[in-house]
């Protein structure tokens, strides 16, 4: 009897999720190759290690300061227009970065890129939310957030090889294959509704950002994105290396395998916690996330050896996967899939608790240790946790899909004063529809 083959991850999706993934570990996979090669690089120029590095946070900065623009620029233009123009940015940025003759250009021409990544990402998570009703868009996030991760793991291990040739040419290499993501940003992605008349939006530009950061619903989910960046990009990525040789006293190895750990448990928790944030509902998953991310660290913190090293990632990645997933839906949620400027606020809490995250918790490492650092990171998770229980439950306001003999409950309803203005419906326009004029 032949085997019945598994259906695909993407059935029943509209074409845009299949469509923006690709694209996403595309361009995963390309800042995965430059990346080991960035501090070399600039190291060519004579300058100092610290210098070096600045390089990339040079990168990250501007994502930071970028994400609002690209916001507005979304709203005005339309998600598609944006999406390729930024892929556009980090393409040229990046070849003209691999020309660089002196450590300012380099510096400079990477400041662009992240202008563009940030154009990019708002952009592409925008069209996402639009482009999927709502109860496919958990399974729909998890399904992209995994494009990137899969790029983000393969990128390096090709990346460093390349950098052992060549300095320069991953540079190339990365531009030249975001040639292909830009064209199709630009002429097979299918534009999302525009919410807002252009008289509106010049008028008021940031009403639906203000209005959103009052409401409870994005509260939580901007509280949970902010703890993920703060905890598991910022300190797992800043301080687990060193912990591995000051306290662990092991080789590098195993801050790979650590790593590993993590990715795995991350990756394999996506589609399963979309289906459960599609189903159950979005506040459930971002709470647990919460919970077990920070018990991941408190674990690290607690657990001796490296048999409680690993085990406490474990915990950690299974945990960020769910925030993967549950706070970008819930988001989707609250805007009917809508709203370039509020998803750009939503991600910039997210670069904001990359950016504070290894400060914060390096000062403490050094004043006191690991233990108290790695605590301030699962405190930052309960804080979080404490957020999504005060949110309302959003998945079930879009109307589309609803269990049988499931009534949101009054206690989830959101208040009036909580409703997104009137040119950013919420329950007035479902996200069904914003997923129907797309297909």
């Amino acid at each position: 009897m032949a085997p019945v083959p598994r259906p695909s991850p993407f059935r029943d999706l509209p074409r845009e999720v299949p469509i923006l993934t690709s694209v996403s570990f595309t361009v995963a996979l390309g800042f995965g190759i430059v990346a080991p090669g960035i501090p070399g690089f600039a190291r060519h120029f004579g300058v100092s290690t610290a210098a070096a590095a600045s390089v990339i946070s040079a990168f990250a900065v501007m994502r930071v300061v970028g994400a609002l623009p690209a916001g507005r620029l979304v709203d005005r233009l339309g998600k598609r227009t944006v999406m390729a123009a930024g892929i556009a940015v980090v393409a040229v940025s990046s070849v003209l970065a691999g020309f660089s003759g002196s450590f300012v250009q380099l510096i400079i021409l990477r400041g662009v890129g992240g202008l563009g990544s940030a154009a990019f990402s708002v952009a592409a998570q925008a069209l996402l939310l639009s482009s999927v009703p709502a109860g496919q868009r958990g399974r729909a996030s998890g399904l992209f957030t995994g494009g990137f991760l899969v790029g983000g793991i393969s990128g390096p291990a090709i990346g460093g090889l390349i950098a052992a040739w060549s300095l320069r040419a991953p540079f190339f290499i990365y531009g030249g294959m975001l040639v292909i993501p830009a064209l199709i940003a630009a002429t097979v992605l299918r534009e999302g509704p525009r919410p807002v008349p252009a008289g509106q939006q010049v008028r008021r530009p940031f009403q639906g950002t203000v209005r959103a950061l009052r409401a409870r619903a994005y509260t939580a989910a901007a509280s949970a994105n902010f703890a993920d960046g703060f905890a598991v990009m910022g300190v797992r990525s800043a301080l687990v290396p060193l912990f591995v040789g000051d306290v662990l006293h092991r080789s590098p190895v195993w801050t790979g395998i650590g790593f590993g750990v993590v990715a795995a448990l991350n990756a394999a928790a996506l589609l399963p916690a979309g289906r459960v944030a599609d189903r159950l509902g979005r506040r459930p998953v971002i709470v647990a996330g919460c919970l077990t991310s920070g018990s991941g660290l408190a674990l690290l913190a607690v657990l001796p050896g490296v048999g409680g090293y690993l085990a406490a990632l474990a915990v950690l990645g299974l945990g960020s996967g769910l925030l993967d997933v549950a706070p970008t839906a819930m988001i989707g949620d609250i805007l009917g899939g809508r709203g370039g400027t509020v998803v750009a606020a939503y991600q910039m809490a997210g670069d904001a608790g990359t950016v504070t995250g290894p400060v914060a918790a390096g000062f403490l490492v050094d004043t006191a240790s690991y233990r108290v650092a790695f605590g301030l990171a699962a405190a930052v998770f309960g804080l979080a946790a404490v957020a999504g229980l005060a949110g309302p439950e959003t998945r079930w306001r879009a109307g589309d899909w609803q269990p049988a003999a499931r009534q949101a409950p009054a206690d989830e309803q959101a208040p009036a004063d909580e409703q997104l203005p009137a040119d950013q419906p919420a329950g007035t326009a479902p996200a069904a529809d914003a997923g129907e004029c797309c297909r």
